[in-house]
């Protein structure tokens, strides 16, 4: 009888562990509508951003957040998808223009190193840092931009308009550490006591 007790007890004990780990499960973020959806434990901006075939910039814009900025979030909460008919249409079109803007390169990079196809238009959105050449102990001086050269190749010359309205214009001269592995980043060279105090931004880009 003992035995029988014992053998009853340990399947309880088994069926238990089993129930928290079920529980403890992460759930993606729950569909409210097409343009909402409510945060479960474990999301993130880039889960949700995943998810929903858009990206953190855009969902960072559509929820009022600081681009590049800490997003944190809470289950409950109800997140805004970017809208085809709201102002985040510029993010859609900053996508597609970016797909036929890496299209366009890699079929004219052997040919030269600018693509005629994508001069003098918007590349789109993309975010923005600053860094100083000199601290990292390089002499490429100030004329440059750091950028992922699957889009813009070294030597391709930019015209970038940031959100403050600041124009700059700069000749991709490097890959950085973040550019390097975020197609929509560029690192744009600065000295140190010029880098604005904001650290982070977003800029409209263009290829001249």
């Amino acid at each position: 009888m003992k035995k029988v007790l014992s053998i009853a007890l340990a399947s309880t004990i088994v069926l238990t562990a089993l129930g928290a780990t079920t529980a403890n499960t992460v759930d993606a973020a729950t569909t409210v509508d097409s343009t909402h959806v409510t945060v479960e434990k474990g999301d993130t901006y880039k889960s949700i951003a995943a998810e929903n075939n858009t990206t953190i910039s855009a969902l960072e814009q559509a929820n009022g957040r600081t681009v590049g900025g800490f997003d944190l979030i809470y289950p409950g909460e109800t997140i805004t998808l970017p809208s085809a008919t709201s102002n985040t249409t510029t993010q859609a079109t900053t996508s597609a223009t970016t797909n036929s803007s890496a299209e366009a390169t890699n079929t004219t990079s052997t040919q030269s190193n600018t693509s005629s196809a994508t001069t003098g238009t918007s590349q789109g959105t993309f975010k923005i840092s600053f860094y100083d050449p000199a601290v990292l102990g390089s002499n490429m001086g100030y004329s440059g931009v750091a950028a992922n050269l699957s889009v813009f190749p070294k030597g391709t010359q930019l015209k970038i308009t940031l959100a403050d309205g600041t124009v700059m214009y700069r000749t991709v001269n490097d890959t950085g550490t973040f550019a390097n592995s975020n197609s929509q980043q560029l690192d744009v060279a600065m000295p140190s006591s010029s880098i604005p105090s904001y650290g982070v931004t977003s800029a409209t880009v263009e290829v001249i």
